[in-house]
């Protein structure tokens, strides 16, 4: 009777059903040992991370949030003939000044009324086209920029080059260039497009500081000190807005 049940296709259908059942409980254990191994591995490695110290590798948005909670900064220029320049800036809590206006003191800097324009390197205020090799190059030799440190063009008789400005509602201004038309009291500060000249300044008669006064001469290396910083990532993208007040907590110098 046993003979014949097995030869009728029953008793093999139920065998090849139980040896299947095996095999998925074997699998199942075994991906349940992995999973086991694998978690373990994890655990030793937050373990030893935490004992130890080590630092596991930053994530772009979580470095980005960092720099935001930052609170120092410093700015180091080297000026010329060995002469140093340490820029400090600091930022302060909540009950500390809210602009660079407020922190920088500008009351302990010399004020100086001037008419501000501004200007691009383009041909409409400075007749060269792109393909120019002198195009956005100014007279000190540095390309023009607009940055935390902006380049701008002043009378070299009464602003000399790399003379530092802080221009209520444009930032940091470092003189870099001449014109034909700057005489005087007459500064021209740096923009990209002319959209932004007239979105952002156009032209005003107001009071600026200098910060510290240029020996004549500035090059880009000088300059490029002047803009590194280790949050500039953060506020940079704003410049083209009106006004670096609102960007940073505070800045002394």
């Amino acid at each position: 009777m046993l003979y014949e049940y097995f030869h009728s296709g029953k008793g093999t259908n139920i065998l090849v059903r139980g040896v299947e059942l095996i095999h998925m409980k074997i699998v199942k254990a075994l991906f349940l040992r992995v999973a086991i191994i694998i978690l373990f591995i994890l655990a030793i490695e937050s373990t030893l991370n935490h004992v130890f110290g080590a630092v596991p590798e930053d994530h772009p948005f979580e470095e980005a949030m960092r720099q935001h909670r930052m609170l120092g900064l410093e700015y180091k220029a080297i000026h010329s003939g060995g002469q140093v320049a340490t820029l400090m800036a600091s930022a302060s809590t909540s009950n500390g000044p809210t602009t660079i206006a407020e922190a920088i003191e500008l009351s302990k800097y010399p004020k100086h009324e001037v008419l501000a324009t501004g200007y691009t390197a383009g041909y409409e205020s400075t007749g060269k086209y792109p393909e120019s090799p002198s195009y956005g190059i100014t007279y000190s030799g540095v390309k023009v920029k607009r940055d935390l440190f902006s380049t701008i063009a002043a009378d070299l008789t009464v602003f000399p080059l790399g003379t530092i400005l802080w221009i209520p509602g444009y930032g940091y201004g470092v003189v870099a260039d001449k014109g034909g038309a700057i005489k005087g009291n007459h500064l021209d500060l740096y923009y990209e497009t002319v959209q932004d000249v007239y979105e952002n300044w156009g032209k005003k008669t107001l009071e600026v500081y200098v910060v510290q006064k240029g020996n004549g001469e500035l090059s880009e290396e000088q300059l490029s000190k002047l803009n590194e910083t280790k949050i500039k990532q953060v506020f940079k993208p704003k410049i083209a807005q009106k006004t670096l007040n609102e960007n940073v907590a505070s800045f002394a110098f």
